[in-house]
């Protein structure tokens, strides 16, 4: 079969296309035939070798995918051939809190990943896909989708009126605005680009902020909030930006911290978090029993995913490089 690995930790460079022996599920384990695959900032990581110090080369890369379950080992209980599924990010994470036991295997970094013609998965870390979705829409869901779900359902426990300040327009960003509007949730989103803020308008963000034209959005967002400051930050940019997240979010709120988007290293002044009584909460991805809720309320309102660009399978480093140009809006699909 064919696969793509990175052979090193040399960037988008180091991906390669391969052949690998058709993997062959044991007691317990599922074969699926990926259909497609998505990208997450997290997958440069992996490439760049910034991601942890347990990566391990040659290495499929590549969290997300969704494919069709084409064979059973023995003992398979929870789908069937013919099932549409999507792996969890964590294969070992099924509910309750994260430990270190269940983050010890992810997929795409400490484990082979999704970038290949087949996959073999425990039925213990598979979803099935909502019916009303496409392979590629399935595809989007195991990161950035579950990670918005978690931050703003799971932990913020968003309700009506309340108010929510989203960075940017990638993957997580366009989830957290689906699942902030369907909870009757105001949304403030910001961009560089004014061409993907109207597109957010359409999406249905209530107030849009062009950071070049305001670099200190921050007082801005404490404007449009009725200068007391939102309720909830989905906080993807990292040190560069969570000061500036840190004013805009009002007294007693919250902020998920997600990404690293803007680097890493930088101080952060700790005292607004002491003075403004907030909660800082670190959201890594969501356990298989989130991915499940979350897949639940995705089918009873007919979310779907908003996709940017399908790549072919023979295409993945433009794919890669796509993403890394940041031109995109939602999410970033492979197709096999």
């Amino acid at each position: 079969m064919k696969v793509y690995e990175l052979q090193s930790n040399a960037g988008i460079e180091a991906l390669k296309l391969g052949e690998r022996p058709e993997p062959k599920p044991r007691a317990g384990e599922v074969l699926i035939r990926i259909k497609a695959t998505s990208l997450n900032y997290r997958d440069l990581m992996v490439a760049q070798g910034t991601y942890g110090s347990k990566l391990q080369y040659p290495l499929i890369p590549l969290s997300d995918g969704a494919g069709e379950v084409v064979a059973l080992g023995e003992g398979v209980t929870r789908v069937k051939q013919g099932d549409r599924v999507a792996g969890i990010f964590f294969p070992e994470w099924i509910y309750g809190q994260l430990t270190r036991q269940k983050m010890k295997s992810d997929l795409g970094a400490t484990i082979d990943g999704m970038l290949a013609e087949y996959v073999v998965l425990h039925q213990d870390g598979l979803v099935i896909l909502p019916e009303h979705l496409s392979d590629e829409e399935g595809a989007t869901l195991p990161c950035a989708a579950v990670t918005a779900w978690h931050a703003l359902v799971t932990k913020g426990n968003i309700k009506a009126g309340e108010s929510v300040l989203l960075l940017g327009t990638g993957g997580v960003s366009i989830f957290a605005l689906q699942f902030a509007k369907l909870h009757g949730a105001k949304v403030i989103i910001t961009s560089s680009s004014d061409e993907k803020l109207e597109r957010a308008k359409k999406l249905g963000a209530d107030e849009t902020i062009n950071y070049k034209t305001y670099p200190d959005w921050e007082k801005k967002v404490y404007e449009l909030s009725d200068r007391i400051g939102v309720d909830h930050v989905v906080e993807v940019g990292g040190a560069a930006t969570l000061p500036k997240s840190l004013q805009a979010v009002r007294i007693g709120g919250r902020i998920s911290l997600i990404g690293v988007l803007s680097g890493r290293g930088e101080k952060v002044d700790p005292l607004p978090i002491l003075f403004k009584s907030l909660t800082v909460q670190g959201i890594y991805v969501g356990s298989r029993e989130m991915f499940e809720a979350m897949n639940q309320v995705i089918s009873q309102h007919q979310i779907k995913p908003v996709i940017d660009k399908v790549f072919p399978f023979a295409e993945a480093h433009q794919a890669y490089r796509y993403l890394e140009s940041k031109a995109h809006f939602g999410k970033v699909v492979i197709r096999l």
